[in-house]
């Protein structure tokens, strides 16, 4: 019978020790991500990636071709690259896309049969162009 109560004593004590030792203990092996001799203190995050976009016309007569270039920073070579154009208030994907080159450069043939002006955008790799205006005549 006391060896019963001996154990329950000595698994309250440890629990109790635990508890109150609990931030101590677990603070003295970690490392403050604010200390000078942490690994990687001066890590920063990723830098988030880029589009650029232009055009070669800034207006065209229907169906002609054009292109619109531009380079992709801080994304893997060979990423695919989509053409959008925005129809009433959505962005829509065209069947017009490319992937860059090892350098992020991409250029792209384009042909438009939406009269008027169209506002043109690149997509592709977690980053989306500046908006290219295009008039169609």
């Amino acid at each position: 019978m006391n060896r019963l109560k001996l154990k329950q004593v000595s698994v309250a004590g440890i629990a109790a020790l635990t508890v109150l030792a609990g931030p101590a203990v677990a603070g003295a092996g970690a490392v403050s991500p604010h200390s000078s001799h942490a690994p990687g203190a001066a890590a920063t995050a990723a830098p988030r990636p880029t589009l650029t976009a232009k055009s070669t016309v800034g207006s065209v007569r229907a169906w002609h071709d054009f292109r619109i270039y531009g380079v992709g920073h801080h994304m893997r070579a060979g990423t695919r690259v989509t053409l959008q154009q925005k129809q009433g208030k959505r962005w829509v994907s065209l069947p017009a896309s490319v992937y860059t080159a090892r350098s992020g450069a991409y250029n792209m043939r384009v042909k438009l049969g939406l009269k008027g002006r169209n506002s043109l955008r690149i997509v592709g790799g977690g980053a989306i162009s500046p908006v290219v205006y295009v008039t169609v005549r």
